[in-house]
């Protein structure tokens, strides 16, 4: 009976950890995935910007 506690608890900890590491990761893949996105979007802005000059 003891063993079968130790055992469950070994895998509701590897559980956690795993969970841990992704939810970690994908934090740092959201930041890097907004700094793009607000890159790409002021990059698009000033192009836009720069298109509508010329036309005029």
């Amino acid at each position: 009976m003891l063993w079968k506690i130790v055992g469950t608890l070994i895998v509701v900890w590897l559980a956690f950890t795993v969970l841990g590491f992704l939810v970690k990761g994908l934090f740092w893949l959201a930041i890097i995935g907004g700094a793009l996105f607000l890159g790409t979007a002021a990059y698009g802005a000033i192009k836009g910007k720069d298109q509508k000059k010329l036309r005029s």
